[in-house]
């Protein structure tokens, strides 16, 4: 029995996201064709009118490509856009916190910390997540949080995930999807860290990663075989994850919360571009309402830089 077209559409475009993701070179998608909003037939990429049902269709963003690259004889992917600012956010974060450090052990005449270490007193000053200074208000912390590394290592392991997973889940959402759901998951698992230990200090971006893959692991629920096989690879990568995060006291209350939250958007959020000029301004504010969010919540950081240290 052939499938439907919408159901061919979703379930080539799902695998597509999931070959890049784990860095297949099969290209199984036609970038050329794109689903009518109306009927959902596969049309082509450049209609302006739908030949099946005849509804008029809004002209396509352009993208750069429908999947994205990579390098190295595919060990490095090639970043979207939004996961490139991503990197590019967290990158300058850990560039001035090693900065900081290090003028911090010159200043005490004391030895900086090894493999690229930052000082637990820097990170709380740039927001790490505490407790005691988000009840007494300095709730930016949740965010600030996400974008902050304790070391070399630690923003490595990160960004590579990034890398693979950020494009991952931008084709196949959107970009605007992709941003207010890397926020959401990033902040959220800080909730349930302050939750599970208030008085921890916690930092880092795998809250929101695990985001990412709780992401597909619900967008996959809508897709039968094809989504328990890539289930069952995604669930394997969270159980490695956790096991890792107890042998090396990493923060696995932010891992659950952060997964959770991402499994409810790719659960319940429709995959692909917004179809309607409505939800297209719904998510294009959402997105801008993250951005605005991130760059506020760093400025606040930034004034409390100004203040003596407690």
């Amino acid at each position: 029995m052939a499938l439907s077209p919408k159901l061919w559409f979703r379930l080539q475009r799902l695998k597509t996201s999931w070959l890049s993701a784990l860095g297949s070179k099969e290209q199984s998608y036609d970038s050329a064709h794109r689903m009518c909003p109306n009927c959902r037939a596969l049309i082509e990429r450049g209609a302006s009118k739908c030949p099946l049902c005849g509804a008029p269709t809004k002209p396509p963003r352009s993208r750069a490509s429908s999947t994205p690259g990579r390098v190295l004889g595919g060990i490095i992917p090639v970043p979207s856009t939004a996961t490139s600012a991503l990197v590019a956010a967290n990158l300058a974060l850990y560039a001035i916190s090693w900065y900081l450090t290090q003028n911090l052990a010159s200043s005490e005449l004391n030895a900086a910390p090894a493999m690229g270490g930052i000082d637990s007193r820097v990170l709380m000053r740039l927001g790490a997540k505490y407790g005691p200074l988000m009840v007494a208000g300095q709730w930016w912390r949740l965010v600030t949080a996400v974008f902050l590394h304790a070391g070399l290592l630690h923003i490595v392991l990160n960004l590579w995930c990034l890398f693979d997973l950020g494009p991952a889940v931008e084709s196949l959402f959107s970009t605007a999807k992709f941003i207010f759901f890397y926020l959401v998951a990033g902040v959220a698992g800080f909730v349930v860290s302050f939750l599970w230990s208030p008085y921890g200090l916690s930092i880092g971006a795998s809250g929101a990663i695990l985001g990412l893959v709780g992401v597909l692991i619900g967008a996959s629920m809508h897709h039968g075989g094809l989504g328990r096989e890539m289930r069952s690879q995604l669930w394997r990568w969270v159980l490695y994850i956790l096991i890792f995060g107890l042998f090396f006291a990493a923060d696995n209350a932010a891992h659950i919360g952060g997964l959770g939250a991402g499994f409810l958007f790719g659960y319940l959020v429709p995959e692909g571009e917004p179809t309607t000029r409505a939800s297209e301004n719904l998510w294009n504010t959402l997105a801008l309402l993250s951005v605005l969010t991130i760059a506020g919540s760093f400025a606040l950081m930034a004034l409390q830089l100004r203040q003596p240290a407690r």
